[in-house]
């Protein structure tokens, strides 16, 4: 059996006792990283087990091949996750700390998470109790209730999607579909896992109507708890499943809530499940008026003093192992050999004339190249640091106000790296470049 704990360990003791040092100056690339184990796999994207070699901090990167994005017309989806994550920093989601890209993929090195998500849990046949899913439900909820204030529609909220860490707590990750609405906005397009859709979703499509909002994210939150609790879902829904039959399906089927579960927890769970948006429970101010809540410390829950009711076995990787032998065996780019690859590629292209056998996909990798957004939250951290420390030593000296100058420096450190996208100026052009790769690099119901 693998020991994550002792291999841990062991690589604490084989690293070289003399860190390597990069130029600060210079931009994260993969060979900062030291590749160390595959844990997981998208529709398009791999995920792996990285150590940063300068702070030996361990992070888990996601990297999306370039061209598999663009023949499935997901760079627009790839870009906009990006420009979300970069925008975002909660405890209880998986936060970016580095984007970037090389000729293949595109890289976003995110926390490390190593106590599994909820599906794999639930797969593992493990019988979460109700306090446990009662912590989830809080750290859940604050989570929601950020991204609201961020005006984010998260759009794929389920258990595939929450991730533990080492001590039990809940983290929301995939913004791969989420999209944000400013303004009144209302978003339109038919977008997530049907069985965890909110039924506004499904009548906006059929319909028009007038769009849904962040209510959506907490009709799957009620989905969502209700199936770890349960061990399946409230409806059943497939993928198979026309959306003209579940508009039928919502107006019909009643939820049959198990009779063992406390009436509290029933009528909470019937506000999350009701199908008319307006009188959805849909943020922190609506769970807090719960009697099920009504003793919550939601400080303790924010600050992770909450003691969890499911602590995962810290023995062992929580994901499915043939993702390291696919990686190893199966891939025809792995990544552990990716820098002699790249090297034989970039030795060929420049022995041969430039011309590419497809013009038009060769076109939109240039376009892919150009406008990716890269981004180093550790950079941010630091320049804020300072930005604060320069604010107290100004106000020390008596010559000025220090909390105007702590907050003009706190703004000017999250601006985002400089890169293709940052000055709004050059936003009309990017949007052109990316169009003009017409439906290979575009991704249609962005909204």
């Amino acid at each position: 059996m693998f020991h994550w704990g002792k291999w841990k360990k062991r690589m604490g003791a084989n690293s070289s006792s003399k860190r390597p040092v990069f130029d600060e100056k210079e931009d994260v690339n993969f060979d900062h990283f030291q590749i160390l184990r595959a844990i997981g796999k998208g529709s398009f994207g791999k995920v792996c087990i990285v150590q940063k070699r300068d702070t030996e901090k361990m992070y888990a990167m996601k990297y999306m091949n370039k061209q598999q994005c663009i023949e499935r017309d997901e760079v627009r989806n790839v870009f906009r996750e990006l420009e979300i994550l970069q925008e975002i920093e909660h405890v209880f989601l998986v936060n970016l700390w580095y984007s970037f890209q090389d000729e293949e993929d595109m890289f976003m090195v995110v926390d490390l998470l190593l106590g599994g998500d909820l599906r794999y849990h639930l797969q593992q046949n493990v019988q979460f109790s109700e306090d446990a899913v009662r912590l989830y439900l809080c750290e859940m909820t604050l989570a929601l209730d950020y991204l609201q204030s961020q005006h984010i529609i998260h759009r794929d909220v389920k258990p595939d999607n929450i991730l533990l860490d080492e001590q039990g707590h809940a983290h929301l990750t995939d913004f791969n579909i989420a999209t944000i609405i400013k303004d009144g906005e209302r978003a339109t397009a038919l977008a997530g896992t049907k069985p965890y859709m909110a039924p506004e979703i499904f009548q906006s499509f059929v319909s028009g109507g007038t769009g849904y909002a962040f209510e959506v994210d907490w009709w799957s939150l009620g989905v969502t708890v209700f199936e770890v609790l349960r061990g399946w879902r409230p409806y059943d829904i497939h993928a198979s499943n026309s959306v003209e039959s579940l508009i039928q399906l919502f107006s019909t089927v009643s939820v049959q809530y198990s009779p063992t579960w406390p009436k509290d927890l029933v009528s909470l769970l019937r506000k999350l499940l009701t199908v008319n948006p307006e009188h959805r429970f849909s943020s922190l101010s609506d769970m807090q008026t719960a009697p099920y809540l009504a003793d919550v410390n939601w400080d303790a829950v924010y600050e992770k003093k909450m003691e969890a009711g499911f602590v995962p076995n810290k023995g062992r990787l929580h994901c499915d192992p043939t993702f390291e032998l696919e990686e190893m065996i199966l891939e025809s780019r792995p990544l552990h050999k990716k820098k002699k690859r790249l090297a034989k590629n970039r030795s060929r292209d420049n022995s041969k004339d430039s011309q590419s056998e497809n013009d038009y996909l060769q076109e939109c990798l240039e376009v892919v190249q150009q406008e990716f957004m890269i981004f180093n939250r550790e950079k941010l951290k630091k320049r804020q640091e300072e930005g604060q420390s320069e604010a107290g030593n100004y106000d020390a000296s008596g010559d000025g106000d220090g909390e105007a100058e702590s907050g003009a420096a706190d703004e000017d450190a999250n601006e985002p790296e400089p890169g293709p996208e940052a000055d709004p100026e050059q936003a009309p052009e990017s949007a052109s470049k990316l169009s003009m790769c017409g439906s290979v690099c575009s991704s249609p119901g962005s909204c």
